[in-house]
């Protein structure tokens, strides 16, 4: 069963939806506050003044607040769910020490086993070690 991307990613996307609202919110009352500063000024507002305050008001939050959230929660998040090495540093030793364990409490079933939760987990088994013990262990 294949789930959709909206699932698969479903933080990912609320994620987005509070980002574009903000960036949206952030330059629609930029504008209502440009408008007042030049009334106050005398000045007729321009859309060029406009972008360019914004654009470094914008830029400025971006370095301060949303670079590190983006790279903390987002980047961490995507990093995590792909399967980076970062994220699976001890979980192939883990698999297959537990595979071994398997193999020696249940001999004859372990290959059946593992190769069912394998295919339920469709290639997260990546432990090369193990899959080259098991495939020279079924040829003896």
């Amino acid at each position: 069963m294949k789930k959709s991307i909206w699932k698969l990613y479903g933080y990912g996307w609320v994620t987005l939806g509070f980002f574009l609202v903000s960036l949206v919110g952030h330059w629609v009352f930029g504008w209502f506050a440009y408008v007042d500063e030049q009334k106050n000024f005398g000045v007729p507002p321009e859309m060029s003044g406009y972008l360019i305050q914004m654009s470094r008001d914008t830029l400025e939050n971006w370095q301060s607040e949303f670079l590190q959230l983006i790279w903390q929660i987002g980047g961490l998040a995507f990093l995590l769910y792909v399967g980076s090495p970062q994220s699976k540093e001890g979980d192939d030793r883990m698999e297959a020490k537990i595979d071994a364990i398997l193999a020696a409490v249940d001999p004859k079933n372990a290959d059946k086993l593992i190769d069912e939760i394998d295919q339920e987990y469709a290639g997260r088994h990546t432990d090369q070690r193990w899959t080259r013990m098991a495939k020279q262990g079924s040829s003896k």
